[in-house]
């Protein structure tokens, strides 16, 4: 009966709830890309994880209970910040590689699966998971797709013309670094790390630039001493600086690599989303946002909401619209919406050297 119960409230949330229905019943605009890849980790996974032997998933209520599809591994209450980069696009929503199938991958495919890194080992504790080289391997076996029916030729002057969203590193500090089992920490200091990171990160971003990519949008870490995971070990409860620290010299690495990428690199064009810069912003005026409370989450257990991530048919809170955090890791659709339209179209200070729109609408040569 107690289960009935939650569940219940759980339903009449969904049609109370502030935010949303998502997605939107509008009408699609003009394609500004023929595709959208994307390759990640839990904050744009849709669904890859939900079949694998994985402790990370989220394909259960009430995780999407403000989506029209209701849970289907997005860790997020709706959308993500793909899922918004798609709609302004003029994408249909990118489906998971799990999951498309046929024409459906015509318009692009979701690679991104939770506690993946850019180190294969990242995400052990979670067991299943796929690493940004097993991704890269799955977009492979979509390329080899796609030319069998379609032909080399167009398939190559297609993909340079398609967007490539990659967000990875998160996991290799929260799930590798920071964690008590492995001995990353007694390796490297901050700098190795992000040093080691990135030597990885440009070998793999020079791959898929040698399977057609050329247009590539890379999301830089946020502000990860903020979420409610690791201010519920903070004895004060504000945000951790030595965390934030840690993830600076990564950034900043990115974002040489990315200059770097774009010189080496003939016809490619590399951009750099400052998810950190947009978070600070978000979490030093939240009311301009429209957001009241910045220092818990959601769903979620413990203090801060962050001790225990957001489980099985736990109630939420009920105005999600005015928190910033969903659960324990991961925020809410409200704030992706807002890093997904600042992505867009936003100004050099979230997006370098241009933004998405501009990216865009660049005529690039498979070739060149």
């Amino acid at each position: 009966m107690k289960n009935l119960v939650v569940l219940l409230m759980v339903i009449m949330s969904r049609c109370v709830a502030q935010d949303q229905d998502y997605p939107p019943s509008n009408v699609r605009k003009k394609e500004l890309v023929p595709a959208m890849f994307v390759f990640g980790d839990s904050l744009i996974d849709n669904g890859n994880n939900n079949d694998l032997p994985s402790f990370a998933k989220a394909n259960y209520f009430p995780y999407g209970i403000d989506f029209n599809a209701g849970p289907t591994g997005r860790f997020s209450n709706a959308y993500t910040i793909v899922d918004k980069i798609a709609e302004l696009l003029g994408l249909p929503l990118i489906p998971a590689y799990s999951q498309a199938t046929g024409n459906q991958v015509l318009h692009g495919v979701n690679y991104a699966s939770a506690a993946a890194g850019i180190l294969d080992v990242t995400g052990r504790n979670f067991v299943g998971r796929i690493p940004f080289n097993q991704q890269m391997s799955n977009f492979e076996t979509t390329l080899d797709t796609i030319t069998a029916s379609r032909g080399a030729d167009d398939v190559s002057r297609s993909i340079a013309q398609c967007l490539f969203f990659v967000g990875m590193g998160s996991n290799d500090y929260l799930n590798n670094y920071l964690m008590p089992n492995y001995p990353t920490r007694n390796q490297y200091n901050a700098q190795q790390f992000a040093n080691l990171l990135v030597q990885q990160y440009t070998i793999q971003l020079t791959k898929l630039y040698n399977l057609g990519a050329r247009k590539f949008a890379i999301a830089g870490l946020g502000a990860m001493g903020c979420i409610p995971s690791i201010l519920a070990q903070s004895p004060t409860g504000k945000c951790s600086d030595s965390v934030n620290a840690l993830v600076q010299p990564f950034n900043a690495n990115v974002k040489t690599m990315i200059n770097n990428l774009n010189t080496k690199l003939p016809g490619a064009k590399f951009i750099y989303i400052d998810i950190a810069n947009m978070f600070r912003d978000i979490l030093t005026h939240p009311a301009s946002y429209g957001f009241r409370v910045i220092d818990r989450g959601c769903c979620g257990i413990g203090r801060n909401q962050g001790q225990i991530t957001c489980l099985p048919f736990e109630t939420p809170c009920m105005n999600r619209e005015e928190y910033v955090f969903w659960d324990a890791f991961h925020p809410t659709s409200h704030v992706n919406v807002i890093l997904g339209q600042r992505a867009f179209n936003g100004g050099p200070d979230v997006a370098y050297p241009m933004n998405i729109q501009q990216l865009a609408a660049l005529d690039l040569e498979p070739d060149s």
